[in-house]
């Protein structure tokens, strides 16, 4: 390193006409920032000239932006990331969030004395100016940069600690939110960790649940934060840099100050926990998301493509060892969007139904405010109140009413959730296609109970087996996996340890024996091993094995089977997986797929709304805005439209 010919390379690629952009974006990439501010004042000393000013004066756009934060201090650069946030009209809360919950206390000081350096005022009070209520209490909090960074834990306290919490929200009406400041802003990172494990087991809940059911708005999102970061800080970077670049557009602010201020603190665990999380390199999605001169010097930054490595590092499977821990630790409470109506009376609703079809023209309006809001077994008695009362058949006069996809909804609340599954794997067999996905959704979500249920309403409805129908509309490995799926006889109960240690040995065989090959020969004993252990073995016994799994291999089995398989067994296995691990997010992503892009997936829409309302829609909301930054009701609202609309929105029970 040479700071002096540094800067005259600089000088060099900017004088004259045009600027040599390739030779400053390499040499500002290629060093620490500890080196970028000695060729800052040696560019000074040999030109009489400001390097920064110099760079502003060349260079444009997003590329000037990421350059010219590159040549600051970590702690001017986090000092002018805040004073815009709060500067002007509106105030950039995600910005304040990100930077204050995941800073180290010598990092808050050293940008608070940036702050006074370069703004000449104190952050402190510019905060205080431009926030409000728990929110502003809690940043001034993480603003003293005082959290115990001793590493010495006191049991005695972690288990107070657990049991303020619970006391301070889940049990007790409203929520005491000084408590969850104080701990959550003070407390070590190590201690904390053990804390938010105590909280789980007497809570029956994860720290963060309880966050999102008792707090709000940019509080909610703040604490969420601290938690994350608590929690793995380079996880939380994965998830803000993934939501940065995913959908349309690009939030360029997010994506250049994590990658500035990452880069020479921990982004190769940030890339890591990345393509654990999402299954694709950070390298890919900036290479995919950006362009031109800004995206080589992004991807200087980000330092090389995780997809190219045979194997998990060492920090992605400690993480992923940990997600499963959660998974199996948390008891997650069900909770619905459609409850029973109180005051129900089947003979009133059976008269007002026939009311709003009788005559010229339908009154949709009654129909969806009656339909959409009794639980099913209540819509049970409506149907044979309907038969009894006027000696018609209530399904009929709705058909023949209604049309399109108001209908197919309608009519598939109407029926019991036996019914309606038996009619959805039907449709998804019948004609000339075969909706995979659907048969994978239904088999792969549903209980023992619920799917011997449908097989009976299968034979009922279709005079044949739904056995035999899958047998006759599918083939080969696939074909296997959904037959056993559809005997409905999963085991059911708690893991059982060492069971769980000798399934996770024997897909680490499979794996080392090249699992693509293994799941493609009809005949080979591991491929049947496999296949039984994910099609038969309870939920819980598959959350030990899959953590298990991780600790013997240094491999995650979601990456496994996304790069081993292909086509339909993929999508059986990786679907039984998801669903292991959080069902909810499992049809959530179900959803997002069914809605986003061009056109709409009406009939995975109406089944997933329809089978999941009177479950566990709400969480499946709660997952859906914590994954895509956008609410449930919203993106219905924006991909469908009338009646059809109206009753869905009703069934999603509300804005997040």
């Amino acid at each position: 390193f040479d700071p002096a010919a540094d800067a005259e390379t600089l000088y060099n690629a900017m004088k004259g006409f045009g600027s040599d952009k390739d030779a400053i974006l390499d040499l500002v990439t290629s060093r620490s920032n500890a080196q970028r501010q000695e060729v800052i004042e040696a560019y000074k000393c040999s030109f009489g000239k400001d390097l920064i000013e110099d760079l502003k004066y060349e260079l444009t756009g997003k590329f000037e932006r990421l350059i010219v934060s590159l040549m600051r201090t970590p702690a001017h650069h986090d000092a002018k990331e805040i004073h815009d946030a709060i500067k002007g009209a509106g105030t950039n809360e995600r910005c304040l969030i990100e930077v204050m919950a995941s800073r180290n206390n010598n990092q808050i000081h050293g940008m608070v004395e940036a702050y006074k350096d370069a703004y000449g005022g104190d952050i402190e009070e510019d905060v205080i100016g431009d926030t409000s209520g728990h929110f502003k209490k809690m940043l001034i909090v993480l603003l003293q940069g005082t959290r115990d960074e001793s590493g010495v834990v006191n049991t005695d306290l972690v288990e107070q600690d657990a049991q303020d919490l619970y006391a301070a929200g889940e049990e007790q009406w409203g929520t005491e939110e000084a408590k969850f400041i104080m701990i959550l802003g003070n407390r070590s990172v190590t201690h904390l960790r053990m804390v938010f494990d105590a909280y789980e087991k007497i809570a029956e809940c994860s720290i963060e649940d309880s966050l999102k059911s008792e707090l709000s708005g940019d509080f909610e999102r703040l604490m969420l934060a601290v938690v994350q970061c608590v929690r793995s800080v380079p996880m939380f970077f994965a998830r803000r840099l993934y939501k940065s670049m995913k959908g349309l557009g690009t939030a360029d602010n997010t994506l250049i100050r994590i990658m500035i201020s990452r880069s020479e603190t921990d982004m190769l665990d940030i890339r890591e926990c990345f393509r654990l999380r999402y299954e694709k390199s950070l390298y890919n999605m900036i290479k995919d998301d950006t362009s031109g001169d800004y995206k080589r010097t992004l991807l200087n930054l980000c330092g090389g493509d995780d997809d190219l490595a045979g194997e998990f590092f060492p920090e992605a499977a400690q993480i992923a060892y940990k997600m499963w821990e959660i998974s199996s630790m948390t008891k997650v409470q069900l909770r619905p969007t459609l409850r029973p109506a109180s005051n129900f009376d089947p003979a009133a609703d059976a008269q007002a139904l026939r009311k709003a079809m009788k005559g010229f023209g339908t009154d949709e309006d009654a129909i969806i405010d009656i339909v959409a809001k009794r639980s099913n077994a209540q819509r049970q008695e409506i149907r044979q109140t309907f038969k009894s009362l006027l000696g018609r058949d209530l399904m009929k006069d709705l058909k023949s009413e209604l049309s399109k996809n108001l209908e197919r909804l309608v009519i598939g609340l109407m029926l019991t959730p036996a019914e309606f599954d038996a009619k959805m794997m039907k449709k998804a067999m019948e004609g000339a296609g075969t909706d995979e996905h659907a048969l994978i959704e239904i088999l792969v979500t549903r209980s023992n109970e619920e799917i011997q249920a449908m097989n009976a309403a299968y034979q009922d409805g279709y005079k044949t087996s739904l056995e035999e129908a899958i047998q006759s509309d599918t083939s080969g490995h696939f074909c296997r996996i959904l037959v056993s799926l559809v005997q409905g006889a999963r085991e059911e109960g708690p893991a059982d340890i060492e069971r769980a240690n000798a399934d996770a040995q024997v897909i680490k065989t499979l794996c080392i024996t090249d699992l693509a090959d293994a799941c493609n020969a009809e005949s080979d004993d591991m491929e049947m091993k496999f296949m039984s252990i994910l099609c038969t073995r309870s939920f819980p016994h598959l959350r030990r094995v899959f953590q298990e799994f991780v600790k013997c291999s240094n491999k995650d089995i979601e990456q496994i089977i996304k790069k081993e398989m292909s086509g339909d067994i993929k999508n059986a296995f990786y679907a039984i997986v998801c669903s292991v691990k959080n069902q909810p997010s499992y049809f959530a992503d179900r959803l997002y797929k069914a809605m986003k892009g061009l056109g709409t997936d009406d009939r995975a829409l109406i089944r997933i709304m329809v089978s999941r309302s009177e479950i566990d829609l709400f969480n499946i909301r709660k997952e859906f805005k914590d994954t895509h930054d956008v609410s449930l009701h919203e993106f219905i609202q924006g991909d469908t439209s009338g009646d059809y609309r109206k009753t869905l929105l009703t069934l999603c029970g509300g804005e997040d």
